[in-house]
C-alpha cells in the first residue's frame, strides 16, 4: 500500500471521523450497490468491488472453475488483449487486480480522479466480456496447479485446510476443498465449463462497488451507469441451512516430511455471523487472549516459556455466514507437546476465568485506535466500507464501531466467551514433521 504522508493521513482521518452522511452516498446503479465516499485527499481514488462468484459457488462438475474464472479476468477482453490493457494502465499509473475468495470475487483498483472513466470502463469490460481464450486458459490452469502443489507443502496452508474441513460439514460454504481434489479438478477443467460458470454467476445482482477518494457521487454513478448498463444476471451468496457446530473433540494430523516446524490450530466453528450480538464481545475477548504482542498467549507461551515464535487467536470467515474461532501457533517438533499443553492451559484459564477490567479497558482503547488508524488511508477506508457492507451494515458503521466497542462490559465479554466456545469440543490440527508420539487421526481429503 502506498504511503501518502502524515498530512494526508490526518486529512482522511478527519473525513472518516466526521458525519458519514456528509461524505457518502449509496444507491443502486445498473443493478449494482454503489457506495461513493468523498475524502479530501486530492486526486486519489480507490475502487473496491465484490460479487458472489467465489469457491463456494462451484458447481458439482468441477470445483476449480470459480478460481480459474477469476484468474481469466485480467487476461484480455473481447475488444482488448491483456497487453493493450496493461499499456493503458501503465500510461496513467493505475492498477486493477482481481482475487477469488471463499464467497466472492473481488476487484481492487486505484487511479487518479481524471482516469476514473477509463478504470471503471476497464473493470466493467473485464467482468462482463473477458476474452476467455483457450491458450490463456491453459496457462491459468498450469499456474493454478503450480500454486496448489506449493500449497500442499506449506504447513500453515495444510493446517488451515484440515481445520476448515473438520470444523464445517459438507455443503457449508466455508468448508474448503481438499488440495488433491482441487488439483485433479484443475487438470480436468474445460473452457466450456468456465464459460458456463461466468454466464451464470457474473452479473450485477448482489454486486457491490465502493469508490473512495476525491470524487463526487454524481460522477461515480454516471461512470458506473455508462460502463455497466445492460448487464444482467448474477447469483446471491451461498448460505447454510443451519450454523455449523461440533459435538465432540477431534484431532487431525497432516504429516509433512522435513519441515522445521509444526503448525497447530485449536478451535471450533462459532455458529454465528459478525452481526450476532455476541460477535463483537467475543472478538474483544479473543483479542485479549491472542492479538499481537500484548495478548496473553504471546506474553506467556512465547515470551515467558519460550515455546514458540508465533501464536495468536482470532475469528474469521463470518461476514456472510457463520465463521471460525481459532488459536494458531507454530512449534518446533521437539517442543510440540509442551507447546500444545501450554496453549490449552491458557485457553482453559481464559475460558474459565474470563478477562479482567484492566485488560478490557486497555484492549478497547487499542482496538479503537487501530480502527481509526486503518481509516487514515483511502484504501483502508474503502476496505472498511466494503467489509461493513458484506457484514450487513450500512456506511454509518464507520461512526458506530468505536462507540460499540467502548460500550462493551466485562460481563458481556465473559458471557460471550462461555456461551460461544467449548474448549473440550475443539478441533486440534497439527501439520508438519510431527513426532511419532503424537496420537492424532491422519487427515483425509
Amino acid at each position: 500500500m502506498r504511503s501518502w504522508g502524515l498530512s494526508v493521513l490526518f486529512l482522511v482521518s478527519a473525513a472518516a471521523a466526521a458525519n458519514v452522511a456528509d461524505h457518502s452516498s449509496r444507491t443502486q446503479v445498473a443493478g449494482i450497490d454503489v457506495v461513493t465516499y468523498r475524502t479530501d485527499v486530492k486526486d486519489v481514488v480507490v475502487i473496491l468491488g465484490s460479487l458472489p462468484a467465489g469457491d463456494a459457488m462451484a458447481e458439482p462438475g468441477n470445483i476449480a472453475i470459480p478460481t480459474l474464472t477469476g484468474m481469466m479476468l485480467d487476461r484480455g477482453t473481447t475488444s482488448l488483449d491483456k497487453f493493450a490493457i496493461a499499456e493503458k494502465l501503465d500510461n496513467v499509473g493505475a492498477e486493477i487486480a482481481f482475487s477469488v475468495g471463499t464467497q466472492s470475487v473481488e476487484v481492487r483498483a486505484k487511479c487518479l480522479r481524471k482516469d476514473l472513466p477509463l478504470i471503471v470502463g476497464l473493470i466493467a469490460a473485464e467482468l462482463r466480456t473477458p476474452a476467455l481464450q483457450l491458450q490463456e486458459f491453459n496457462k491459468a490452469k498450469q499456474q493454478f496447479i503450480g500454486a496448489l502443489e506449493a500449497s500442499a507443502q506449506n504447513t500453515e496452508a495444510r493446517a488451515q485446510e484440515a481445520f476448515g474441513r473438520a470444523a464445517f460439514p459438507a455443503g457449508h460454504p466455508n468448508r474448503p476443498h481438499a488440495t488433491p481434489e482441487f488439483e485433479a479438478a484443475a487438470k480436468s477443467a474445460t473452457l466450456d465449463e468456465l464459460k458456463a460458470f461466468h454466464a451464470k454467476f457474473y452479473g450485477p445482482a448482489h454486486m457491490t462497488l465502493v469508490v473512495v477518494g476525491d470524487v463526487a457521487a454524481e460522477e461515480t454513478e454516471a461512470e458506473v451507469r455508462k460502463a455497466f448498463a445492460g448487464w444482467g444476471g448474477g447469483q446471491d451468496y451461498v448460505r447454510p441451512a443451519s450454523p455449523a457446530a461440533l459435538t465432540a473433540a477431534r484431532e487431525v494430523s497432516v504429516p509433512l516430511a522435513d519441515k522445521p516446524s509444526v503448525t497447530v490450530i485449536i478451535g471450533q466453528p462459532t455458529g454465528m455471523r459478525y452481526k450476532d450480538p455476541d460477535a463483537l464481545p467475543l472478538r474483544v475477548g479473543t483479542a485479549i487472549l491472542g492479538s499481537g504482542f500484548t495478548g496473553r498467549l504471546m506474553g506467556i507461551v512465547r515470551d515467558r516459556e519460550g515455546l514458540t515464535y508465533s501464536i495468536s487467536a482470532g475469528i474469521s470467515e463470518d461476514s456472510i455466514v457463520d465463521g471460525l474461532w481459532d488459536i494458531s501457533a507454530s512449534f518446533a517438533p521437539t517442543l510440540l507437546e509442551k507447546g500444545i499443553a501450554s496453549t490449552r492451559r491458557e485457553l482453559e484459564r481464559w475460558w474459565k476465568d474470563g478477562v479482567t477490567e484492566e485488560e478490557l479497558t486497555a484492549r478497547k482503547q487499542g482496538m479503537v485506535g487501530s480502527y481509526r488508524v486503518g481509516l487514515s488511508t483511502t484504501a483502508g477506508l474503502a476496505t472498511a466500507i466494503l467489509t461493513d457492507l458484506q457484514r450487513g451494515y450500512d456506511v454509518s458503521r464507520l461512526e458506530e464501531f468505536p462507540d460499540a466497542v467502548n460500550a462493551l462490559t466485562r460481563d458481556q465479554v465473559n458471557s460471550a466467551i462461555k456461551k460461544r466456545l467449548v474448549p473440550s469440543r475443539m478441533v486440534l490440527v497439527e501439520a508438519g514433521s510431527i513426532p511419532p508420539a503424537a496420537n492424532a487421526t491422519q487427515a483425509k481429503p
